[in-house]
């Protein structure tokens, strides 16, 4: 990925700024039929038909997210084997953290105001280099450990700043109505990653050395920059701000503004603060009697997401998203919760099944919402700040959960945390009714971008 002074230097020539329309690559819908049968539960297709540039992405993505996969075990990996120590491994998130908070917002910032097709290829090759800096340490004879924590650090920092210009690119490019089955097949590309790449880099590191595993990782975003610029060019808005801290401060009076996506940002954090129970696990297969179970127990979050994945067809048709959103949190903190109450590790293994799988749908409905609502001019920003909400909860769930673990025992962290989780979703729905009285035919927001959507459709380029 990139730092964010990196666009202001562009490496290639960049197409000349035009107007933002869809019309070049997200094409007018036809009506059709609604699938029946299995043909219901299987991914839309229609932004991969209607789209090259969706084509293009989701290709790119698929292909680094893999790679990145590799690195993402083949680091903790290497740390251990260079210190011995569980401390210095947890660390790795820490300096992960900072990085993630700060370029976050004002890689939102920037999503907004500079070309995004530019920051994504910026961001890309700044993290292939960060790879083969992993590749030339990890072949030395006496390799280092600081280079790890930097390339940990600057990772965090360049991922920060591509998501949000990824996450405010789809809606560009994606015709309004099937930016929802967009949500579920960017899913669907992140999962098969989640699944496919740690179960892969076991094996490369075990049997090959991590050199190897460095090496994939650089290759795949050579691949990915390819396909990248090679989409059009994404220029911003007229209305765009210039990045600064009263740009930030614009995104996050628009979100507290608006309750209903305010609901998705909380409802979210809180499931993933309270009920998250990935630091728990090695504990939790010890209490078990089941340390084979360990590796399985990971597996279970990204599988039910794949699950709910690649039985996505029907996320196309439901249009109360904002319900779907306070449900899926609610089974989510549930199903944990069964999982530590259960005492059989095949039951536990289900549950985690069912909580991944949970998650999934509240992700895929949140996107919809965010990609369907929000204004051009601030999908950036909204989307620094989305990145947040997924991804600190998380961070700061595994410190509450191993506290609590603790204090009063690995099972009861896992089943109090999911109870707390279903509590605080129930209530946040009570607080916040814009999130559940939410309907994507009728938002104010919604019909006012589909009808702008639909306008430029019309209007000739």
């Amino acid at each position: 990925m990139t730092d964010a002074a990196a666009p202001t230097e562009p490496a290639q020539p960049v197409e000349p700024a035009k107007p933002v329309e869809p019309a070049e690559s997200a094409e007018t819908p036809v009506a059709a039929a609604p699938p029946s049968g299995l043909r219901a539960l299987l991914p839309d297709l229609a932004p991969w038909r209607a789209s090259r540039d969706f084509r293009r992405l989701w290709v790119s993505g698929l292909i680094s997210n893999f790679g990145s996969f590799l690195t993402f075990v083949a680091l903790p990996v290497q740390m251990k084997e260079l210190t011995g120590s569980a401390a210095a491994v947890g660390a790795i998130g820490a300096v992960e953290l900072v990085p993630l908070i700060v370029f976050g917002l004002y890689g939102g910032a920037l999503a907004d105001a500079l070309d995004k097709r530019r920051l994504i290829v910026w961001s890309e090759a700044g993290q292939g280099v960060l790879s083969a800096v992993l590749l030339v340490n990890a072949m030395l004879p006496h390799p280092t450990v600081w280079p790890l924590y930097v390339v940990a650090a600057l990772s965090s920092a360049l991922g920060a700043v591509q998501r949000p210009a990824l996450d405010s690119l789809w809606p560009r490019i994606v015709a309004h109505e099937h930016l929802p089955a967009a949500t579920a097949l960017n899913s669907l590309r992140w999962t098969a990653g989640g699944v496919a790449g740690p179960a892969l880099a076991g094996v490369m590191v075990a049997y090959a050395g991590l050199a190897p595993a460095y090496a994939a990782d650089a290759a795949t975003f050579v691949v990915s920059v390819a396909l990248v610029v090679r989409i059009a060019a994404q220029p911003a808005s007229h209305e765009a701000a210039k990045p600064s801290l009263r740009a930030i401060a614009e995104g996050a009076r628009y979100a507290w503004g608006r309750k209903e996506l305010l609901g998705t940002y909380v409802v979210d954090l809180a499931a993933m603060f309270l009920a998250m129970p990935l630091a728990v696990l090695p504990f939790l297969a010890d209490e078990l009697d089941a340390r084979w179970a360990l590796g399985l127990m990971y597996a279970t979050v990204p599988l039910g997401s794949l699950l709910v994945s690649v039985t996505s067809g029907w996320t196309s048709r439901v249009h109360r998203h904002g319900r779907m959103v306070v449900l899926a949190a609610l089974l989510w903190g549930l199903a944990v919760a069964a999982a530590g109450v259960v005492g059989d590790v095949w039951l536990v293994l289900l549950f985690l099944t069912v909580a991944g799988g949970c998650d999934m749908v509240s992700g895929i409905f949140r996107g919809a919402m965010w990609n369907q609502t929000i204004p051009d001019a601030l999908r950036g920003r909204l989307a620094g700040i989305e990145l947040l909400s997924y991804s600190v909860g998380p961070q700061l769930g595994q410190v509450r959960s191993g506290g609590v673990a603790a204090w009063w025992g690995v099972r009861a962290s896992v089943w109090s945390g999911g109870l707390l989780c279903a509590g605080a979703v129930g209530l946040l729905a009570v607080c916040l009714p814009g999130l559940t009285r939410y309907d994507a035919r009728t938002n104010e927001h919604a019909v006012r971008l589909r009808e702008e959507r639909a306008a430029a459709v019309r209007t000739p380029a």
